[in-house]
């Protein structure tokens, strides 16, 4: 099955550590929540709005979840504070799967040649490492991938990208610092057609300041790379930061405004308490969140598994 197949137990173990911060995080605030509460009321709920909003649910994602539980309150008017854990699990539990249903499709196959991948998101968000441990897993799976450099605004984007494709062991296409990022991609793609490549992944500059040009930019990174394979880039990743919390939210809206990102990435969960913003990501908007990073290991970027995720939330 590769690196990317079936959910192991060292997985699961991984998963567990990684979202440690997390859940000690929650679990300190839900026992404040229940204190000297038997059952729960409307205090208990409006505590419980407190600490999911706290733990980076988002504002919107929270209130529907409060109202789900108001709803299950209702036709139990004794319903136990010893019980919401489970009670809260199983509404997070449904409202992943009821925003985002579809399965995580990694057969890759494209009618024109390898499967392309085009990488967006701010600097500083380990961008270039996800790409890293991205190529890396695809690799171990048995796929031919290569790498395009195409952020030529900053040296050491390129530079970075260069070291894990020697880390990795896959053929990256670049030219230099402040080459056009499109003359990058069509490289990439025509290289990666010619050598019978799975996947192509392609790096692009990370900048918001400018939402036109980065737009326009974008737009004439996919025009171009149409003329290699007329259906590229078939995905079009954007990575997101998830220690930053609510600033992710905004991020995704940005970049929704500049160009049609199918998938989300949320990386350095380990590091932080905010894991609950992938709750809430995955609620808000209409694309799923596919890879989730919790460690610094080329094995620590998972698929998004909503269940595995909510289990290991929640298990003590």
């Amino acid at each position: 099955m590769g690196t990317f197949g079936i959910f192991s137990k060292e997985k699961k173990e991984t998963l567990d550590k990684g979202l440690e911060k997390t859940k000690e995080s929650v679990f300190k605030k839900l026992s404040r929540v229940v204190v000297g509460k038997s059952k729960v009321d409307d205090e208990v709920l409006d505590k419980l709005e407190e600490v999911l909003i706290s733990s980076d649910v988002g504002v919107n994602t929270t209130l529907k979840i409060i109202e789900r539980i108001e709803e299950r309150v209702s036709h139990s008017k004794y319903l136990g504070t010893d019980e919401l854990n489970n009670i809260l699990k199983e509404e997070i539990a449904l409202l992943l799967e009821e925003n985002n249903a579809e399965e995580i499709d990694l057969s890759f196959s494209s009618n024109n040649g390898p499967y392309v991948i085009m990488v967006v998101g701010v600097n500083g968000v380990g961008k270039t490492t996800t790409i890293g441990k991205l190529a890396y897993q695809f690799k171990n799976s048995g796929k031919k991938v290569y790498l395009g450099a195409a952020d030529t605004f900053r040296a050491a984007a390129v530079d970075q990208l260069t070291i894990w494709a020697d880390r990795v062991g896959v053929p990256i296409v670049k030219q230099k610092m402040g080459s056009d990022p499109a003359s990058v991609a069509y490289d990439a793609l025509s290289s990666a057609k010619v050598n019978n490549a799975d996947i192509v992944i392609i790096d692009t500059a990370g900048r918001l300041h400018n939402k036109v040009n980065l737009m326009n930019e974008l737009g004439k990174i996919k025009k171009v790379m149409q003329k290699v394979i007329p259906d590229a880039p078939h995905e079009i990743l954007l990575i997101l930061d998830g220690s930053t919390g609510q600033n992710a939210f905004e991020q995704v809206k940005q970049f929704t405004n500049v160009t049609d990102v199918t998938a989300l990435a949320l990386t350095k969960l380990d590091g932080t308490a905010k894991g609950g913003v992938a709750i809430g990501i995955s609620d808000q908007f209409k694309i799923p969140v596919k890879y989730i990073g919790i460690g610094e290991g080329l094995e620590d970027l998972q698929i998004f598994n909503k269940k595995e995720f909510v289990d290991s939330l929640f298990s003590k």
